[in-house]
C-alpha cells in the first residue's frame, strides 16, 4: 500500500480489482499462450498530423508475451506519448508519512462487522463457496468490506484461469518510449485534499453500498469466467471484430459506483466531475498534441475508445477524422 493519499484516490479513481494474481498451476480453461500482438491501433487525424490509440485491457493471458511490431514502429517515428487519464491526490510526502497510521484497519468493515452481518444470506452463502473454492481458509478476509472481499476474490479466481493484469504490455510500451526518446505527457488531474486525515477517519467509519459490487463479481465468477477468457483472447489475436462485442460495464461500474456513490465522497469537493475533469485534460493534451506533432502515441482504456460517447468519439465529434483498425 502507498502513503495515505495514493489509497483514497485508489478507491475513487481505479478500480479494487487491478492488482495481479499470484501465479496458479489450476487452469479449467487454456488461454492463448506465446507472442501475440494484441489489438491494432486506432488512428485520429487531422490533415498529415496523426494520434495513435492503443486499446489497453485487462484480464489478459499470463503467459501470453505481447509484442507488436506496428506499435515499436509508430512509436519510433512518433514525437510524444500521451499517458492514460488519471486522478492523484495532492498531499506531501512527508504528510502522507504522519497519516500512515490511520491506514491500518482501511478495508474492514466499520464497528468490527464482518461479511456474514452485512450481506444478505443467500448472497453471503455463494460467497462461502466460491471463497472455498478459490481462496480456502482465510478468516481475516471476512472482516473487510465487500468490496474489497469482492476484490481479492476476483483477483483469485482470475489467477485460477490463467488471468492476470496487463502490467506486461504497459512496461513494454513504457520501455519503448524511453528507448524512442519521447517526450511524456501526463493528462492527470490533481485532487486537493484539506484534511486527509479527517477523510480517512470518516471513511473508516462510514458504510458503502457495495453489496451490488460484491453480488455481480459473484454473478461474473459463476457464470462468465468463459467470457472473460474470450475476451482475453481476443484481445491478445486483434479479433476487432469480437472485441466490438464486448460489454465492459455492469460489475466495474457498479463497483466504482459504490464509491462514487457513498456519503464520504460526494462531500468531498475535490472528487466532484473528476472523471469529465480527467476527460477534458486528456482531450486537451490530444488536440494540442495533434497540433505539434506528425505523430502521437497514446494509451486508453479499450472499453474509453470503443464506447459510443467515450474519448476518440468525442474527438470525431470535434471534427477529426478516426478510422478504427482494420
Amino acid at each position: 500500500m502507498k502513503i495515505a493519499a495514493a489509497i483514497l484516490l485508489s478507491l475513487v479513481a481505479s478500480s479494487p480489482f487491478a492488482q495481479d494474481a499470484e501465479p496458479e498451476k489450476l487452469s479449467e480453461q487454456i488461454v492463448v499462450v506465446g507472442q501475440k500482438p494484441g489489438p491494432g491501433l486506432w488512428k485520429v487525424s487531422k490533415g498529415d498530423h496523426v494520434l495513435w490509440v492503443f486499446g489497453s485491457y485487462a484480464p489478459l493471458p499470463r503467459k501470453m508475451e505481447w509484442r507488436s511490431r506496428e506499435v515499436e514502429q509508430i512509436l519510433a517515428e512518433s514525437q510524444e506519448y500521451l499517458l492514460p487519464p488519471n486522478a492523484r491526490a495532492d498531499v506531501g510526502f512527508f504528510k502522507g508519512l504522519t497519516l500512515l497510521p490511520q491506514m491500518i484497519g482501511l478495508k474492514k468493515n466499520p464497528d468490527g462487522a464482518e461479511l456474514k452481518d452485512v450481506l444478505p444470506a443467500d448472497v453471503y452463502a455463494r460467497w462461502l463457496e466460491l471463497k472455498q473454492k478459490y481462496i480456502g481458509e482465510d478468516s481475516g478476509i471476512e472482516r473487510e468490506r465487500p468490496l474489497f472481499a469482492a476484490g481479492e476474490l476476483h483477483r483469485r479466481a482470475l489467477g485460477k484461469i490463467g488471468l492476470g493484469t496487463d502490467k506486461e504490455v504497459r512496461a513494454r510500451i513504457e520501455k519503448l518510449v524511453k528507448q524512442y526518446e519521447l517526450r511524456s505527457t501526463k493528462t492527470e488531474v490533481l485532487l486537493a485534499l484539506d484534511d486527509p486525515s479527517r477523510m480517512l477517519k470518516e471513511f473508516k467509519k462510514s458504510p458503502l453500498e457495495d453489496v451490488a459490487c460484491f453480488r455481480k463479481t459473484l454473478d461474473q465468477l459463476e457464470g462468465e469466467l468463459d467470457t472473460l477468457r474470450k475476451r482475453a483472447n481476443a484481445w491478445a489475436v486483434g479479433d476487432i471484430g469480437e472485441i466490438l462485442k464486448l460489454n465492459f460495464a455492469d460489475r466495474e461500474n457498479s463497483c466504482r459506483d459504490a464509491v462514487y456513490n457513498s456519503q464520504f465522497v460526494k462531500e468531498q469537493a475535490s472528487f466532484h466531475s473528476m472523471e469529465q475533469r480527467m476527460r477534458e485534460s486528456w482531450l486537451s493534451a490530444a488536440e494540442r498534441a495533434l497540433a505539434a506533432n506528425r505523430s502521437t502515441f497514446a494509451v486508453l482504456q479499450l472499453r474509453d475508445i470503443v464506447d459510443p460517447e467515450g474519448y476518440i468519439a468525442a474527438l470525431k465529434a470535434r471534427g477529426y477524422l478516426v478510422q478504427p483498425p482494420e
